[in-house]
């Protein structure tokens, strides 16, 4: 059963097609890409979710009761369910559909995002929303309290300078090698740039202006999780990563377009973008390349390993924020914290 377009607006606007049109270009135009693919694979979810469990479509706006059993049926885990328990068999179902993993309890932050979504697609709608009903708001705020959990870090280790020089020592002489290099010293020495930020990129946002006499490498984001489009500030790259990234342009032949881009088994660079998962595969195959499990890392390793090293450096907090472009202290502070307290002397008491 096809799911409802997501971005058309209330029948009740009373507006023409083409302000419709209009309305959901807007939506999609402000709205960022990974946060559309997000919505669009919630969305997906959703739909074979009320699918399975109740036998029909979404409706807009939901009723009470069918967010209260969403919620339910997300807050405990399946394998103590019965075999004849309906919510169970929703859940089995959406593992044959390849949307759900296990019958295990998701996390909250999962459910949470889901949610999230829904309510987006009310809000676009022009709808209200169920959660917003009192009863389901409490037992969200019970869910919530009742699955919590320590957050699983994004990536088992940090790519510190240490690490991150393993993995640059295997990559040698091809055109191959080469991107590798850039990429990696590009997404840690900028501010642990994410995979999108990463594959983003394209050759008209590198500024070469100040390479010959300065160094310096200007990069122009256009938009990350944390800023929008025309208020992203401009990173700079020096010394090596500088260095390396302008290698790359000119073994690439890099003149526009994406910047970083496939190379084929025959070692040609090819014209389109790499994909943010090929950053994940970059990340894994230099990795076993360096004797490390492949699974030691993430490519948020590059994220949480610049953030780590500014903290075992010595480097302030503000001075690490202005390059990750973190907009909560907070959420930086964690990194250093996490340094701060392994160099805690009261931790070597016992000797």
């Amino acid at each position: 059963m096809s799911a409802p377009a997501p971005y058309l607006p209330s029948p009740s606007l009373a507006l023409s097609q083409a302000d419709q049109d209009a309305l959901t270009d807007l939506y999609i135009r402000g709205t960022p890409a990974n946060t559309l693919r997000a919505y669009e694979r919630d969305l997906l979810y959703i739909t074979a979710w009320k699918t399975a469990r109740f036998g029909s479509a979404l409706d807009w706006p939901e009723a009470e009761a069918v967010a209260l059993t969403f919620i339910l049926d997300h807050a405990r885990d399946m394998n103590d369910a019965a075999d004849g328990d309906v919510a169970r068999q929703a859940a089995e179902a959406l593992i044959a559909q390849g949307l759900r993993k296990t019958l295990a309890c998701p996390a909250p932050s999962t459910l949470d995002r889901r949610i999230a979504s829904w309510l987006a697609f009310h809000r676009m709608k022009n709808l209200a929303s169920p959660f917003e009903a009192p009863q389901v708001k409490q037992a969200r705020s019970k869910a919530r309290r009742a699955a919590a959990r320590p957050p699983a870090p994004k990536s088992r280790h940090p790519i510190t300078r240490d690490v991150l020089e393993q993995l640059l020592a295997t990559c040698r002489g091809t055109r191959r090698d080469c991107r590798d290099r850039a990429l990696l010293m590009l997404g840690w020495a900028s501010g642990g740039r994410r995979r999108s930020e990463i594959t983003g990129l394209r050759r008209e946002d590198v500024s070469l202006k100040e390479f010959d006499k300065e160094g310096l490498v200007w990069l122009s984001l256009l938009e990350t999780k944390t800023t929008t489009k025309g208020e992203t500030p401009r990173l700079v790259l020096k010394g090596r990563a500088a260095q390396a990234l302008v290698r790359w342009i000119e073994v690439g032949q890099i003149t526009e377009g994406p910047l970083f881009r496939p190379v084929s088994k025959a070692d040609r660079v090819l014209k389109r973008s790499l994909s943010p998962d090929a950053v994940s595969q970059i990340v894994k195959h230099r990795l076993a390349l360096a004797g490390l499990p492949e699974d030691f890392a993430t490519p948020h390793g590059l994220r949480s390993g610049f953030l780590t090293q500014a903290a075992l450096d010595g480097a302030p907090i503000q001075a690490a924020m202005r390059l990750s472009l973190h907009r909560s202290m907070a959420q930086a502070q964690k990194y250093y914290d996490d340094v701060d307290i392994a160099e805690n002397p009261a931790a070597d008491l016992l000797g």
